[in-house]
């Protein structure tokens, strides 16, 4: 998942276009990645797996280390920077310890309440003002939410409750992103970000670590690492050509990624009741993005 910062300038429509096609390519990386990560915790630890996958971003930071300097890394608002970089160790630690037991459709399905949590933040936090609608779009995610996840019902497994974390760190993260917006360099914050990640995830690493058994599975940690950094720079591409309430919506192309992933290399399909939540929550996401974008405009 990537954070959706407002673009400051109106884009042309071309520029939307291939905004799109950035956007979606970048979210088709974050479903293999995904994948990729639910096979890498059948053999090893899930602390172990998010340390591979956050390798991806540490390279692009690396990059923009060598491109600009140390300068990059003055802020006027470290605690926060290094406060998003925890909610960054967060979602990618409890969302890959619940894809060891839960299918990746529903998984994925469940992080789509996270747009809802960042509304209902910002009028708590930020003390936006969300009108009545907006409301009734997040208590629609939230039902959509309950449709998928089905508690009492004796067909849930309990780490889903995870991806119920993962999307609430998820949407602290944007609170943050929101906080720092203006004040701080893009560059500053996916550094400190980077970083501030690799670190807490390298500090339990040599009492998780199990050597790979094969090279099979050194391909796939080194698949997962570069997949989830190609995501990151096909997001952070597209919202540099668009804008945020446009590009928005394609993030439910990962429901259609995650399940054919999910299908082809699991064997498992998402039930009618999973995908009845799902479309829920997609129409109430979509409605939101869509008054977004009449708002923005």
């Amino acid at each position: 998942m990537a954070d959706i910062p407002v673009r400051r300038t109106l884009p042309t429509a071309a520029e939307s276009l291939r905004g799109i096609a950035f956007m979606a390519g970048g979210f088709f990386f974050y479903a293999t990645s995904d994948m990729l990560a639910k096979l890498l915790t059948q053999s090893m630890h899930p602390l172990q797996v998010a340390w591979t996958r956050q390798l991806g971003l540490l390279a692009f930071v690396l990059v923009l280390l060598v491109r600009h300097g140390l300068p990059i890394l003055r802020s006027r608002h470290p605690g926060l920077q290094i406060s998003r970089g925890i909610t960054a160790v967060l979602t990618a630690t409890s969302f890959i310890f619940a894809l060891a037991y839960v299918p990746l459709a529903d998984a994925v399905a469940v992080t789509f309440v996270a747009p809802f949590l960042v509304t209902a933040l910002a009028a708590l936090i930020l003390r936006e003002r969300i009108g009545p609608r907006r409301w009734i779009a997040v208590a629609l995610g939230f039902v959509g939410t309950l449709v998928v996840i089905r508690p009492g019902a004796g067909v849930f497994h309990p780490a889903i409750f995870l991806v119920l974390v993962t999307a609430t760190a998820f949407a602290l993260r944007q609170i943050l992103s929101r906080l720092l917006s203006g004040d701080e360099p893009l560059q500053t914050t996916i550094a400190y970000t980077g970083l501030t990640a690799s670190l807490l995830l390298t500090i339990p690493l040599p009492f998780v670590w199990i050597t790979p058994p094969d090279w099979q599975v050194v391909a796939i940690m080194a698949g997962t690492a570069v997949t989830a950094g190609l995501a990151e720079l096909g997001i952070i591409r597209a919202l540099d050509l668009a804008q945020a309430a446009v590009l928005a919506p394609v993030q439910y192309t990962l429901m259609i990624w995650g399940t054919v992933w999910g299908f082809l290399i699991f064997a498992q399909l998402p039930d009618l009741w999973t995908l009845t939540g799902a479309a829920i929550i997609m129409a109430s996401g979509g409605y939101s993005f869509w008054r977004e974008y009449r708002a923005g405009r």
